[in-house]
């Protein structure tokens, strides 16, 4: 059955790798469809020469949110999609979905415009599944299975980037985060490479992020004063980073956008959780994957399904009390 399919998640980045499951889901059982994806500015480089989204259409959020919205209305009428499936829990991407003029429309339930989809299906946190479950059960009465893996697919020039980075064992290390208390702590990051170097002898480190955190990984980077890391913040794309990732002995990274990349990859990871828990739905999907978390039981953890800008309690005691040491690979 040929569809042409329109799959809308307008969210972060990470949400968008996580997304990329459910277009492999789609190609693999609809192989004759046509995938088109939606994504918010920023996160379009996600999908450069991606072998199977035929296009990827970009709402630019950040600024004349409204007005590019209804401009993007249109340009989705005229595509005439057989379906548009809307990963995204917000008004914006409801009022896209129903006026996209699509034969069918579904959704999660939690949309506050899922009224007027034509199918609406609950998304529920907590339960046991993971975020690509639940991404796939939009689809699961067309095809009866299980959700594929999130999968990016750097370029050969990608990987021609980061090549000479990989001559010799290396980690990597991305330390930031959107939200304070989903970040492992500086200090304790600093911690760690000091004492993974005085146990792993000729390993390169590298630290990984956006332009953001360029300055968080210049400062870890001056205080761990151990020879052989590197600061590539802000100096490689989406699709490098995740190309680099792919063969690190491991990769160390909070509960945010690297632990995506990571998974989409199947590249090694040692995912540190905070705030935030695993029953989320959010986890490392990597064959490979250890998941550090306090273990001392904190009534106040989980304090949020996102994080906070500060710590709640002022102490932080879910990032605090996590023991370095159990983040040496075994």
């Amino acid at each position: 059955m040929h569809q042409k399919i329109l799959l809308v998640q307008t969210a972060f980045p990470g949400d968008v790798i996580l997304a990329t499951a459910l277009l492999e889901s789609l190609n693999r059982d609809l192989p004759l469809s046509t995938l088109d994806i939606l994504v918010r500015k920023g996160n379009e480089t996600l999908f450069l020469n991606h072998p199977f989204v035929k296009n990827v259409l970009v709402w630019e959020k950040s600024k004349n949110k409204w007005s590019n919205l209804f401009a993007l209305i249109s340009t989705v009428r005229k595509e005439k999609y057989d379906l548009v499936i809307n990963l995204q829990r917000f008004s914006g991407s409801g009022l896209l979905t129903i006026f996209s003029g699509a034969k069918e429309t579904r959704g999660f339930s939690k949309n506050p415009l899922s009224l007027f989809f034509s199918k609406k299906y609950p998304h529920k946190i907590g339960d046991g599944q993971h975020e690509t479950d639940r991404n796939y059960s939009l689809i699961s009465d067309i095809r009866k299975g299980k959700s594929a893996d999130p999968r990016l697919y750097p370029s050969l020039s990608d990987f021609e980037k980061v090549g000479l980075m990989k001559t010799s064992p290396y980690i990597c290390i991305a330390p930031g985060s959107v939200w304070f208390t989903k970040t492992f702590p500086k200090e304790k990051w600093i911690e760690f490479i000091k004492l993974f170097r005085t146990q792993f002898k000729n390993e390169t480190v590298y630290l990984l992020g956006s332009n953001a955190e360029a300055e968080l990984c210049e400062g870890i980077l001056q205080q761990s004063a151990v020879e052989n890391i590197v600061n590539l913040a802000g100096k490689l794309s989406f699709l490098q980073s995740a190309a680099l990732m792919k063969d690190a002995y491991m990769n160390f990274v909070n509960d945010s956008a690297p632990m995506h990349l990571a998974s989409a990859m199947n590249a090694n990871t040692t995912a540190i959780y905070c705030s935030t828990v695993p029953a989320f739905g959010f986890g490392p999907l990597a064959d490979r994957s250890v998941i550090i978390q306090t273990i001392e039981p904190l009534s106040c953890r989980p304090c949020g399904l996102h994080g906070y800008k500060t710590c709640p309690k002022a102490h932080f005691k879910c990032a605090m009390e996590i023991n370095v040491q159990r983040l040496i690979p075994k």
